[in-house]
């Protein structure tokens, strides 16, 4: 086997040998096309497809997952910034799985698993400790769950345990987020968050969460609803949305007529926030109704005598005589006296209202409505075609409509809308889509010149090796048989001939590739013989 294998390197040695330039050059690109091919196809085809695993890691979590997959023997793939580990495709659910078994990733901080081992006799204090850690870390983890949120920490304060409970302390958390690309947390993302820990922690209010960016912003404020400051910040807030709610309104049916950003609307909204109790009482003289009625009747009868007799002893000692005489002398006065009275009250009907008056009431409306104006034409001819008084009626028609503005006699809040048409300008914003579109357009051209560049330099090469290969001169090959040699086994003797009549005038010397080639079409069984028969020989002499 081996002696074989020698005998094909030298027999290939020897034709490397006896090629000129450009076939070596034709052979060498060939053998590299060939094998570059074959290297890319090992390459896909030992290259599987590679599926997420793992994403928005912490150091620290990355380092344990790729911990595993190499005790695992995983292959694994690290993404930019290494925050992100891809797997093979095939396996990511069961090694998600496998991890997530042994508690990998558990993301920041300890959660409630410190709670999983049991420890006997641990001190309250400490278990309380244990227990706080244990809400902070997961808080940090469903924070941290955010979009615009890379991480997060929870710091949490409780107030000590007494049997007397002081108003004055109460339960506040700080919260540290750190945002992606260093951008700024939305108003209802930082909500969320102050809400999501204030009810996560008995008796602490949203009031009392801070929270902070990467950057240092302070993107809440301590403010409680009772306090001024606290009160003003929330009308500020809900006159701004009233705004802002109100505007959006009518630019979006304005935009719907005249197009997008060919309006622009603002509104000025004046709220009352004071809170009023209002009690009215009204009587109506004519429904008069009995309230109490009360009558008295009183009859006294009264007798009376005057006596005229003689003064001294006779007068006033009572004898029979003296009796009678001033019986019979004495006149007598009879009075009668009968009294009625009656007292008779009377009420009035009575209507008794109390009215509430709720903060947040719009005193007045003034909106502000800037309509472009229309053009016509383009570049030098352009022109600007003012809008017909019609059509402005019309467009602040809409205004009012959507807005809710009064107008007319009913307008006793003296709201008031303006709407004027001005030409926008509009140069920077077609110089930018301008630009952009040259962009566009370049990038659009170098990605076609690179989709057809490998194409097109691999075509050039072709050609170039096929124009070098038609460019060699025929070599001679000197296959070192003399042609009386090979005339002779042909069975014709000692002549120099072909054996069809044909003869080769002139001295034994080197047979060219032609003659080669014209001789095999002539007599092709001949010529077979004559080089088995001269390979045969150079066998021997070599052996």
């Amino acid at each position: 086997m081996n002696q074989n294998l020698s005998k094909l390197g030298g027999q290939l040695r020897d034709i490397w040998k006896q090629l000129g330039t450009g076939q070596r050059l034709t052979v060498g690109a060939a053998t590299f096309v060939l094998l570059a091919g074959l290297a890319t196809i090992a390459f896909w085809s030992s290259r599987g497809d590679y599926g997420l695993l793992y994403g928005r890691l912490s150091d620290t979590e990355a380092a344990k997952v790729i911990a595993a997959l190499d005790d695992a023997k995983v292959p694994y793939k690290v993404g930019a910034g290494g925050s992100s580990i891809m797997i093979p495709a095939d396996k990511v659910y069961t090694m998600r799985m496998q991890l997530a078994g042994k508690g990998i990733p558990q993301g920041d901080g300890v959660g409630f698993e410190i709670f999983d081992k049991q420890n006997f006799g641990i001190s309250d204090f400490v278990q309380r400790a244990n227990y706080v850690r244990a809400v902070q870390g997961e808080l940090a983890r469903t924070i941290s769950q955010i979009d615009e949120i890379e991480s997060a920490r929870v710091m949490i304060v409780l107030p000590e345990n007494r049997l007397l409970l002081d108003k004055d302390k109460y339960p506040t958390a700080s919260v540290f987020v750190h945002v992606r690309g260093n951008s700024q947390l939305q108003p209802q993302s930082i909500n969320s968050i102050r809400f999501l820990v204030a009810n996560s922690v008995e008796g602490l209010k949203p009031n009392h969460v801070t929270v902070v960016d990467n950057l240092g912003n302070v993107l809440s404020e301590n403010s409680d609803n009772d306090s001024l400051s606290g009160l003003t910040s929330t009308q500020l807030i809900a006159r701004r949305n009233l705004e802002q709610y109100l505007a959006k309104k009518a630019q979006d049916m304005l935009e719907k007529v005249l197009g997008p950003g060919q309006a622009i609307v603002r509104v000025s909204a004046e709220i009352n926030y004071d809170s009023i109790t209002r009690t009215e009482e009204k009587f109506d003289p004519d429904g008069q109704v009995i309230r109490t009625q009360t009558k008295n009747d009183e009859n006294n009868d009264s007798v009376t005598a005057n006596p005229a007799g003689p003064v001294g002893v006779s007068a006033n000692t009572a004898t029979d005589t003296n009796t009678t005489q001033t019986a019979s002398t004495s006149p007598v006065t009879n009075t009668k006296n009968h009294k009625t009275t009656s007292t008779v009250e009377y009420e009035n009907a009575k209507t008794t209202s109390n009215t509430l008056l709720s903060p947040g009431g719009i005193k007045r409306l003034s909106v502000a409505v800037t309509v472009a104006a229309r053009v016509e034409g383009t570049g030098a001819d352009r022109k600007v075609v003012n809008r017909t008084p019609e059509e402005i009626d019309k467009l602040r028609r809409i205004v009012i409509s959507a807005v809710g503005v009064e107008t007319g006699t009913q307008n006793t809040r003296g709201d008031d809308v303006t709407l004027e048409e001005l030409p926008f300008n509009d140069q920077f914003a077609t110089d930018l889509t301008r630009e952009l579109d040259l962009q566009q357009k370049h990038e659009m051209w170098l990605n076609l010149a690179r989709n057809a560049g490998y194409p097109l330099l691999g075509l050039i090469a072709l050609i170039v090796l096929i124009r070098i290969f038609k460019r060699t001169p025929v070599q001679e090959i000197p296959i070192g048989i003399p042609v009386g040699r090979l005339m002779a086994a042909n069975g014709n003797g000692h002549g120099h001939g072909n054996g069809n009549g044909h003869k080769f005038e002139g001295e034994p010397g080197v047979v060219t590739v032609e003659v080669l080639n014209r001789l095999i079409k002539e007599n092709p069984t001949n010529m077979t013989q004559a080089i088995r028969e001269w390979m045969n020989k150079g066998q021997s002499r070599e052996n």
